[in-house]
């Protein structure tokens, strides 16, 4: 496998962290998972303006630009033969000593690897609603994507734990925000809607398309809500699933809807 390290293409094994990264010491840094479709990084330019957007949060310089990110990302495609699969984009502050304040001037380390992907999308999802942590709909990390996941890697756990796929977060108020992995979607009273980004849900690229062509509306939602859904799906930049089970009881038929299957066709 190739990847870019360094600022050019090289194999994965020649490819080293420096154990004084403060991605490796603090999780100080950022990611996106963009979706190969045909050859091609799928919503580039998207993913691009949220990484920067993210940076921007927490004062991080991003070392390339646009075009040059863009060029980087496809050598990891060609270089790799990726027809349809994923690629992985995390950018750090870099190496820098002991403490929090990061160093002024910070040496980012930015590394992009790919893999194919053969993975269907129409696999019904069983979720919990996990009790072990919330989502911090106050922090401002709860709209970029942090390599931090701690949070999410709880809940998942908590769901595997219980026999299930996947988590719901609720936010601090106990309102539903997102999935750890992906956006929540509730199809009620034949409307489409999703929680809100100001209830803790991240601003997800294949969110934003959803919302845009399903007419989708953002509220509030609150678990009660599940019960009342004749339909919900999870979304994330690499596709959409049906979710069929939220701690037992099914949403609406159990079954994967119409509008599930109309969302994804956006895919």
């Amino acid at each position: 496998m190739k990847v870019f390290w360094g600022g050019q293409l090289v194999a994965a094994s020649k490819a080293r962290v420096d154990f004084v990264d403060r991605g490796l010491t603090l999780g100080d840094g950022l990611f996106e998972t963009i979706a190969v479709r045909d050859g091609r990084a799928a919503r580039l330019n998207a993913h691009l303006i949220r990484l920067r957007d993210g940076a921007d949060i927490i004062g991080l310089n991003v070392p390339l630009g646009d075009q040059e990110l863009s060029a980087a990302l496809q050598d990891v495609i060609d270089a790799n033969g990726i027809s349809e699969g994923i690629l992985r984009l995390t950018l750090t502050r870099g190496p820098a000593p002991r403490g929090l304040l990061p160093p002024v001037p910070a040496q980012p380390s930015l590394l992009i690897t790919g893999a194919a992907q053969d993975e269907t999308m129409a696999k019904g999802v069983n979720a919990v609603i996990a009790t072990v942590t919330r989502r911090n709909e106050h922090s401002p990390l709860s709209g970029i994507k942090t390599i931090g996941f701690l949070d999410e890697i709880l809940a998942a756990r908590e769901a595997a734990l219980r026999g299930a796929d996947e988590a719901l977060l609720l936010n601090s108020s106990g309102n539903l925000a997102e999935a750890t992995v992906a956006n929540l979607f509730l199809v009620i009273d034949g409307g489409t809607v999703t929680p809100p980004v100001i209830d803790g849900a991240l601003p997800g690229v294949m969110r934003a398309e959803v919302i845009k062509v399903l007419a989708a509306a953002e509220r509030t939602l609150k678990p009660a809500d599940l019960a009342i859904a004749s339909e919900a799906f999870l979304t994330n930049s690499l596709g959409i699933k049906p979710l069929i089970m939220v701690d037992g009881a099914p949403i609406g038929d159990g079954k994967s809807g119409p509008v599930t299957a109309k969302a994804q066709k956006i895919v």
